[in-house]
């Protein structure tokens, strides 16, 4: 690639940027609590909303996942951004516990410092990425083991009450 079309790549990058940031702000942050001096955004607001609000958080929270294939950041960065979200979208489901967590977590802040930081630094936040993805996988894996072996063992004490 050109030095001038490397040049036109990081502008659009650096645009597209402002304009995430922006969104992030709107959603995490957008209200500073007075007293207590709490931050929070339209995500923790919607999440009020019972049946769809963290629905419509999620689907606006995921402009910098698009951003980051539409740019062609690796793909451990783009799980990244999507974890991050799937776990907004998930624990912010939980009535209650999930609008305090939506108010703590912002995880469009989260993902947009997260490409900030990979445009500022590609090789390390690239190894970073890859790190936090493979102990993500490790992790569901060591839980979908613990939850086959408990099923196994619960069908067993089943069938031996029955049998007995």
């Amino acid at each position: 690639m050109s030095d001038v079309s490397r040049g036109l790549v990081q502008e659009e990058l650096s645009r597209d940027l402002k304009r995430a940031d922006r969104l992030a702000r709107l959603l995490d942050s957008a209200i500073r609590i007075p007293v207590i001096g709490v931050r929070l955004g339209a995500d923790a607001l919607l999440g009020l909303v019972p049946g769809g609000g963290d629905a419509v958080a999620a689907l606006l929270g995921a402009y910098p996942i698009l951003l980051a294939v539409r740019h062609r950041l690796p793909h451990t960065l783009v799980l990244r951004l999507l974890g991050n979200m799937a776990l907004d979208a998930t624990v912010g489901a939980i009535p209650i516990i999930g609008d305090l967590f939506d108010i703590g977590f912002k995880s469009n802040l989260r993902n947009q410092r997260l490409i900030e930081r990979y445009a500022a630094e590609p090789a390390r936040t690239g190894r970073s990425s890859k790190v936090i993805v493979w102990i993500a996988i490790a992790g569901v894996l060591l839980i979908l083991g613990a939850l086959l072996a408990m099923t196994f063992w619960l069908v067993r004490q089943g069938l031996t009450r029955v049998t007995t």
